[in-house]
């Protein structure tokens, strides 16, 4: 069903309307009782057209604009349009992405002539039109044979024709020719702070801190529950507290890719890296440190004062707490290898998927509705095609995996700090990347293998589970995905797995003895 939009810093909430509403009212078949508000539906969105037409009408657009609006809107057919997004109950996604493609092939002959770009143009139509069955549509096929070379080839013209990008720091890099260019994603747009713009040296000093036990003291460093060899997770539905037979209240998440998203922790507390990693190691079952202890520790080490100075050129005789913090963040933030083997394939090198593999992403993106909240290309709750904000979902999970008798996990995720009704059990969505080494699954660990996890949502989340949800996000109806559609999917979230993580470096200063891991 439609969400509602919340503003959680004002504490507002606006109800659902648009076309999403309006396919509710016809979908899957129109009853008169509907008429009343599906007209009020329309008048409204009709309404809003007309001002969006006179905005645009008094609106000066450069070249650059015209490029940077037609790179978005492919990204938007790849990653919302043909994963049924904005189509959910008609699935006419495929169908829609035909007359979207139109309409910006016509729109982009206003910069001129370009027989390349409309013969591309001209058989990403066809293909949509030829085959516009939502269930059965190659969604990887056309990626590979038509959506990247389009956004390729507008990046080259934009080259050739010397417009420039747009100013600002964007998520997206304009200069990157595809959604799965290594560098599509700029980190240092959710950096926040012109100071914490990614550096070679800045990583490299909190590379040396995050696997150094200087920062909590001596007790832990941030590998204690972000392991490398894990994919930056500790292998335990939760991880251990400072306090002997006690655990933290949340599985430990993975720090690949969490650079690339606008808010941190599983309940979105901490806008940036830097919030997190002060918030951790002030917290009492963590580290029980503080940034400040650990500015003043690494100030009398003079081989860390001398990383320092050459990662923040300003810094006075002391280091100071937010350079901790920045470093710490600045190497989470290089996290982002995008390496797999289906990133691989998807920028047309030599590294094929396995026919099961293939068809488990044109289901993930299609009928099993992964790719509707776990948004390419980092498949995690990040919103294309802008990427400038960070989505929460409300699923249900249960307190262990038994069906019969399930009881809501206690913890209320984003309600405990928004105090939000709809946001009560609502998470952060995390990156579905390296999910074969992240074993347990959810924020509190509760289920063992993906096995488990797609069945959970094969059968409509907590809905399934006959838990009382009057906010759950995630659509309740059941999938009745079979056997088989369940091994796909598996294999193709398989071939999501970095192909290398980093090593960890020799340190200095005080080194972790074993006692204290």
């Amino acid at each position: 069903a439609p969400l509602p939009e919340i503003e959680v810093e004002e504490t507002r909430i606006f109800p659902p309307s648009g076309l999403q509403v309006i396919e509710e009212q016809i979908y899957p078949s129109f009853t008169p009782d509907n008429r009343a508000e599906l007209v009020r539906e329309v008048k409204a969105f009709l309404s809003s057209l007309k001002r969006a037409r006179n905005a645009l009408e008094q609106t000066t657009f450069a070249e650059a604009h015209l490029i940077d609006a037609a790179k978005q809107e492919v990204y938007r057919v790849l990653v919302l349009g043909i994963s049924g997004f904005d189509t959910p109950l008609s699935q006419t996604g495929v169908a829609e992405a035909a007359v979207t493609l139109q309409s910006l092939q016509q729109t982009l002959t206003y910069l001129g002539e370009n027989k390349e770009l409309r013969a591309l143009f001209t058989a990403a139509i066809q293909y949509t039109q030829q085959h516009s069955d939502f269930d059965t549509f190659d969604r990887l096929t056309f990626i590979t044979r038509f959506a990247n070379p389009l956004t390729t080839r507008l990046t080259q013209w934009q080259k050739s024709v010397a417009v420039n990008s747009l100013p600002g720091t964007l998520a997206l890099n304009p200069a990157a020719p595809t959604l799965f260019s290594p560098q599509a994603i700029n980190p240092n747009y959710f950096t926040g702070n012109p100071e914490a713009r990614l550096t070679p040296k800045k990583i490299a000093l909190g590379k040396a801190l995050f696997f150094s036990p200087i920062i909590s003291g001596g007790a832990r460093t941030c590998a204690t529950c972000h392991q490398p060899g894990l994919a930056f997770t500790d292998g335990l539905p939760r991880s251990a507290a400072l306090t002997a037979g006690k655990t933290v209240l949340r599985n430990a998440p993975t720090l690949l890719y969490a650079g690339l998203q606008t808010a941190q922790f599983y309940d979105m507390r901490a806008p940036t890296l830097e919030n997190q990693a002060m918030d951790v190691m002030a917290n009492q079952e963590e580290m029980h440190a503080s940034v400040e202890a650990a500015a003043a520790r690494l100030s009398k080490l003079p081989a860390y004062q001398a990383q320092f100075k050459a990662a923040f050129p300003n810094m006075e005789a002391e280091v100071k707490p937010r350079y901790v913090m920045i470093a710490l963040a600045s190497y989470i933030r290089s996290l982002t290898p995008f390496n797999s083997r289906f990133d691989q394939h998807l920028r047309g090198n030599s590294v094929p998927l396995t026919a099961l593999e293939k068809t488990g992403f044109n289901l993930f993106m299609g009928k099993a509705k992964c790719g509707t909240c776990h948004f390419m290309p980092v498949f995690n709750g990040t919103a294309p095609p802008t990427f400038a904000s960070s989505e929460a979902e409300v699923l249900g999970v249960p307190t262990r995996p038994a069906t019969a008798g399930a009881i809501i996990d206690p913890d209320q995720g984003r309600y405990v700090h928004t105090q939000i009704p709809e946001l009560k059990f609502a998470f952060k969505t995390p990156t579905l990347r390296n999910i074969a080494l992240t074993a347990p699954y959810m924020h509190n660990g509760v289920f063992n293998t993906l096995e488990e996890v797609i069945d959970f949502y094969d059968n409509g989340g907590g809905a399934g589970l006959n838990l009382d949800l009057p906010h759950q996000t995630l659509p309740t109806e059941k999938l009745n995905l079979t056997s088989p559609e369940k091994r796909v999917l598996k294999a193709f979230l398989m071939a999501l797995t970095d192909s290398s993580f980093i090593p960890q470096p020799a340190l200095p200063g005080p080194k972790l003895t074993r006692s204290s891991r």
